[in-house]
């Protein structure tokens, strides 16, 4: 899954991209490295960021929408919302899936709109909203359970909403210390028990670059690295800002099942 922030906001600033012409561009380029999925995203999600205007949102999301619809078909394209009134308008012009940070927590109506819609649905875990997420983090005593009870809970009521196409990410950074962080990834094949694909989201996160003491723009290898182990670990989607990278690890993690 290639990343496509249409701010300049988002913490990494090689992911922001505000002029159509550079967005076309490079949603081709992930393209043709590889992607199967484009996310589309408006509202920055660091920490500290305020929750989007859904008006506003939702001008721009349609507009870079329909131009990646037009120009690329073929692809799958999921659009970045935590607003039940920005995934319609998006469904309605033409995206595949909803990727919700807040896992419906925001707006009740989310799982109500996908439902209605038969559209598959990226479920978060998130403590807060990005704007207080790291003010009061979880308790690190009880971490993977408090990660894995809040999506197997979510992971039902979607279901039991008629929503039958479903993805969980665990939320890396999202109101987690970085102890927290790397707790979840060291145990994320415990989210298998839940019988849908894990995606995770690592790409240049503060949880490589703090500890290396380095800057989001000097995270590739260290990205690469988390999604190596990701990858052992059962993760099924790399949500990334470095899709041929990406796609090596992808495609070396393959030969470890390649029989003797």
């Amino acid at each position: 899954m290639g990343i496509i922030n249409v701010n300049n906001d988002s913490f990494y600033a090689g992911s922001r991209y505000q002029d159509m012409d550079d967005i076309i561009n490079q949603v081709e380029k992930m393209i043709s490295e590889g992607a199967k999925i484009i996310d589309i995203g408006y509202m920055s999600s660091r920490p500290g960021a305020k929750i989007s205007d859904p008006k506003e949102e939702a001008l721009v999301i349609i507009a870079v929408l329909s131009q990646i619809k037009r120009r690329f078909p073929d692809v799958f394209v999921s659009v970045d919302t935590l607003h039940s009134q920005v995934a319609e308008i998006a469904i309605q012009n033409g995206a595949d899936l909803i990727n919700d940070i807040s896992g419906g927590d925001y707006d009740s109506n989310m799982i109500d709109v996908l439902a209605n819609n038969k559209t598959p649905y990226i479920i978060m875990h998130m403590k807060g909203i990005p704007e207080n997420m790291q003010n009061n983090p979880m308790s690190e005593d009880h971490t993977l359970m408090e990660v894995l009870t809040a999506l197997k809970h979510k992971v039902y009521l979607a279901k039991q909403h008629g929503i039958k196409d479903i993805i969980i990410d665990p939320g890396f950074g999202f109101g987690k210390s970085l102890d927290q962080n790397y707790k979840l990834l060291k145990h994320l094949n415990v989210f298998n028990i839940l019988d849908v694909p894990v995606l995770v989201g690592l790409s240049r996160k503060s949880m490589i670059w703090k500890p290396l003491q380095i800057s989001a723009d000097d995270a590739l290898n260290g990205t690469s690295a988390l999604h190596m182990i990701a990858l052992q670990n059962g993760a099924k989607i790399l949500r990334t800002h470095d899709v041929k990278e990406a796609m090596q690890c992808i495609r070396l993690h393959s030969l470890l099942n390649v029989d003797a």
